[in-house]
């Protein structure tokens, strides 16, 4: 089987003003707010990307901050994979869940959340062609 990189991290905030102010002078992190339609979800670029906005520094990643809904949330990883719908049932085979349906975020991708054996939850993600 193809290893499945990470590929993104997403981590919650109660205030989108003052995490993105905190990353931004803390480490240099570029916070990009998005608009109501992407759930005012903010990109972070940990590293310089290229104009596709792929990641130009070989080992790192990008990631972003969504609206916490629970408290004491923790963050969570992004895998990429294939095929969303093949690796859900590879989850399912391997005693993982399968936490709600998935959906196509358009120029993203398809996407699930998941919870592993040992109850953290991870997203996978089969990316939009890039071309």
């Amino acid at each position: 089987m193809r290893k499945c990189s990470v590929v993104h991290f997403e981590m919650p905030t109660k205030d989108r003003e003052r995490v993105s102010k905190f990353y931004s002078e803390t480490f240099g992190w570029n916070m990009i707010p998005m608009g109501e339609d992407m759930g005012n979800y903010i990109m972070a670029h940990t590293a310089d990307t290229d104009e596709k906005g792929m990641i130009a520094q070989p080992g790192a990643i990008n990631g972003g901050f969504y609206e916490s809904k629970e408290e004491n949330e923790p963050p969570h990883l992004v895998i990429v994979v294939d095929n969303v719908d093949e690796h859900i049932e590879l989850v399912k085979n391997a005693g993982g869940e399968v936490l709600g349906e998935p959906m196509d975020i358009p120029g993203v991708g398809r996407f699930v959340m998941i919870k592993d054996t040992e109850g953290n939850k991870v997203a996978i993600l089969q990316p939009a062609s890039m071309e």
